[in-house]
């Protein structure tokens, strides 16, 4: 934006109004800021003159706490912000980076051992859920062998034919063997 007189007098009249908050001193006026070796470039170094003496100069310091006590007025004056309106020796009042409460290793650590422990948990209840399966198929299987009913045979996962255990049974194959030969 363009740099103009009125844009001076804004820029002398906020120092003054620094200084006037800072000091509590209402003596110091808009003519005791001066601007010296102003360029195109917005570039210039000021000077604050006590207003009683008005020969001796303000301390630095005490220059330099008031604009840093007032930084955020002066840059909302100038729509800026502390990384376009820089003043020389003067630290920035920019927020120091929010660091979170808790550190993000500890909350990556955090998920992963819950994770670890949810995985265990899950693993002892189905195993608890398949033996108590099993136990409760065999008690069953036991239960009809005792009573001599049907039963079905399982191999390798392969239901088998069923026998009837009071009956007995005959394997076929061997039956027309023993009609050849005459009994004894």
């Amino acid at each position: 934006y363009a740099w103009d007189a009125n844009e001076e007098y804004l820029f002398k009249a906020m120092v003054a109004f620094a200084l006037r908050r800072y000091s509590s001193k209402s003596t110091t006026q808009i003519s005791n800021v001066l601007l010296c070796n102003v360029t195109d470039r917005v570039s210039f170094w000021f000077v604050v003159t006590d207003s009683s003496k008005n020969v001796t100069t303000v301390p630095g310091s005490e220059v330099e706490a008031a604009i840093r006590m007032n930084r955020n007025r002066i840059n909302s004056a100038f729509l800026l912000s502390d990384k376009t309106l820089q003043f020389l020796k003067i630290t920035s009042t920019l927020s120091p980076p929010v660091e979170p409460s808790t550190p993000v290793w500890l909350i990556v650590f955090g998920v992963v051992l819950c994770l670890i422990v949810a995985g265990i948990f899950f693993l002892v209840v189905a195993g608890i859920q398949q033996r108590k399966k099993k136990n409760k198929q065999s008690t069953e299987r036991e239960n009809l062998e005792e009573k001599g009913e049907v039963t079905v045979t399982v191999e390798n996962g392969i239901p088998c034919e069923t026998l009837d255990l009071k009956a007995g049974h005959i394997n076929g194959v061997f039956a027309a063997d023993d009609e050849r030969f005459t009994s004894l």
